[in-house]
């Protein structure tokens, strides 16, 4: 980031997103260009390039990998959000393998945790079983037969003062 944590306005040479409408495509310098490339190689599609890119500070995105409704995004912009089968989950994941209340998604500052909530299938980050976690960029959650990527603000992937 630049310091001010605002994206700068160069697109950088060889973008495979495609260069045709540069006018309105959000780009970023240092750290976070070697992320973003390295979303497009993992198979992010430029649609999801764009809302990741546009996520303001303090939240998050989860796109479904795996699942009934792949592509689906959830959008985590406030500080609990329950995933679960249940009707009201802000998070609804509509399959047997998923309990009625499985996870809750937390926010603490710019962080987000994950906390099983005593789901009979378990809930995994990364392959790993857990009962709660601090989530990372990246990172694949499963909760019943749904895997999801957490995507991160990228306002919030540099923390201010550090180097680029």
């Amino acid at each position: 980031m630049n310091g001010t944590d605002e994206p700068t306005g160069a697109t950088p040479k060889g973008d495979s997103i495609g260069e045709a409408n540069q006018s309105s495509t959000m780009s970023f310098t240092g750290d976070f260009s070697a992320q973003l490339a390295a979303l497009i190689a993992g198979g992010v599609s430029r649609e999801e390039m764009e809302s990741i890119s546009a996520l303001p500070s303090g939240s998050a995105l989860l796109i479904v990998r795996r699942g009934s409704n792949v592509g689906a995004r959830f959008l985590l912009d406030t500080d609990c959000q329950v995933a679960g089968r249940h009707p009201n989950a802000e998070i609804f994941l509509d399959d047997v393998t998923v309990s009625r209340r499985h996870a809750e998604f937390t926010r603490h500052g710019r962080e987000f945790h994950m906390r099983d909530l005593g789901s009979l299938n378990g809930t995994y980050y990364n392959g790993e079983r857990i009962d709660q976690v601090v989530l990372t960029n990246g990172g694949e959650v499963q909760v019943g037969k749904f895997r999801l990527t957490f995507y991160s603000s990228p306002l919030d992937t540099t923390a201010p003062g550090q180097a680029e």
